[in-house]
């Protein structure tokens, strides 16, 4: 118990004594009961803090950084606005599959067709799909089939396991129809930035002819006034 009570001494002592406490030996405030850190290391061990005989002058100060140190490679490239092919060539490009976050990609933008995921196709195969009636047709689907998870949850839940597997095959399916649409989403957004590019410029044109026109107007005031003295 004593012990216990010694060491809450020393924590409140330590929070509320003024700075010049801090010059005093550490030793003062320690417990008669505990041995001393010398008898605790043996002789070929480095001292600790509380080996020390006194504190710091200014009190004690504990160093922090907001960001973590660079990483140690980053002396390869201190010479390199002097000397660029002193420093490593990056690593080449990935090419073909690679592995990240646990999940396989590929560097070839290409859209994996359902079956290549292992997903039935529930639209057409045909080149030409109309993408609106098909889309709308799924989602008609799909709110069938929602309807339907809720009667099979009430009256038969040990059954709702096919129903959720009907459902993400048709979410797959409309996921798969907008991600075909890409591609001229791509192109009608490119069309659309470059009319509004256009636009921009017929207006700054139409802008600086205005310009124009009020400074010869201006100027024009100006001969006639300069005229009529």
């Amino acid at each position: 118990m004593t012990f216990f009570v010694d060491c809450i001494f020393l924590s409140v002592a330590l929070l509320t004594t003024e700075p010049h406490f801090w010059q005093s030996d550490l030793t003062v405030l320690l417990p008669r009961s505990l041995p001393s850190s010398h008898h605790l290391r043996s002789s070929n061990q480095a001292p600790s803090t509380f080996d020390l005989p006194r504190f710091p002058q200014k009190g004690l100060r504990m160093a922090t950084a907001t960001y973590p140190p660079p990483p140690p490679y980053y002396r390869l490239y201190k010479d390199y606005s002097e000397n660029p092919s002193s420093a490593p060539q990056p690593p080449p490009p990935i090419e073909g599959t690679y592995v990240c976050f646990g999940g396989n990609y590929t560097t070839e933008d290409v859209l994996p067709s359902l079956e290549e995921q292992g997903v039935p196709q529930l639209y057409p195969k045909d080149s030409n799909v109309d993408y609106k009636k098909e889309l709308r047709s799924l989602n008609r689907e799909l709110q069938l089939h929602i309807l339907e998870l809720a009667d099979v949850l009430v009256e038969r839940p040990s059954q709702y396991a096919k129903r959720i597997g009907d459902i993400s095959s048709i979410f797959k399916n409309l996921h798969h129809l907008l991600n075909s649409l890409r591609p001229h989403q791509a192109r009608a957004t490119l069309i659309h930035i470059m009319e509004l590019q256009i636009q921009q410029r017929k207006q700054a044109v139409e802008d600086i002819k205005r310009r124009r026109e009020e400074a010869q107007r201006l100027l024009k005031d100006a001969f006639v006034t300069l005229d009529g003295q």
